[in-house]
């Protein structure tokens, strides 16, 4: 009860009914935002939660038609792998950066990744591709493979993986928001299905 008297007025004072409904309202505010945020879905490796956000629809879309789709998630390619506290740290950091630029409306049409991001991909593309990364036999016909490998971003020669080759909010095909495009459920109405399965 200590600390109650340097947060709140005094008990007698007319500002503690004041000062008690604003802390209210605030933690109201609070909990509605991280409801209506999905802030929780951030959390887990439901590459869905990408698409919480409009902007990411785009990107989600082009992963859902690539290859990558069957093997990895956004979080295997996007966050850290080496531990749990760092790759939660990334997500929480990354994930207020995005919110903050997404809340002031001011994401550019193509999105592209800051210099941490792109330490934590090209070693995440590494991690998984490493046989293909450190094989010899592509030094005999691919041009300078040996020096590529390891002074280069894996996408500067693979630029349309795992996103596609056109990059833009507005770019990409069935670009439906916020439904992610591999939804299971029918679009047929009910009542359509009922008259041809008789």
């Amino acid at each position: 009860m200590k600390n109650t008297s340097k947060i709140l007025p005094k008990k007698n004072s007319k500002w503690r009914t004041t000062a008690v409904f604003l802390i209210a309202v605030f933690i109201g505010i609070g909990l509605f935002l991280a409801k209506e945020g999905e802030v929780v879905s951030y959390m887990s490796d439901n590459p869905e939660a990408c698409v919480n956000c409009h902007v990411m629809t785009p990107v989600y879309n082009g992963w859902m038609h690539s290859s990558h789709r069957e093997w990895a998630n956004c979080n295997d390619c996007h966050v850290p792998q080496d531990n749990v506290v760092n790759k939660y740290f990334f997500k929480a950091k990354d994930g207020l950066y995005h919110a903050s630029v997404f809340t002031l409306r001011a994401e550019p049409d193509v999105i592209t990744m800051k210099e941490a991001s792109q330490k934590v991909v090209q070693a995440n593309c590494i991690r998984c591709h490493v046989q293909q990364v450190t094989q010899t036999k592509y030094d005999g016909w691919i041009d300078n493979h040996a020096a590529n490998r390891t002074e280069r971003q894996c996408w500067s020669c693979h630029v349309e993986i795992p996103h596609g080759k056109v990059q833009g909010i507005s770019t990409l095909q069935y670009n439906i928001a916020p439904l992610p495009t591999d939804q299971e459920e029918a679009v047929i109405p009910s009542w359509l299905e009922k008259e041809t399965n008789k």
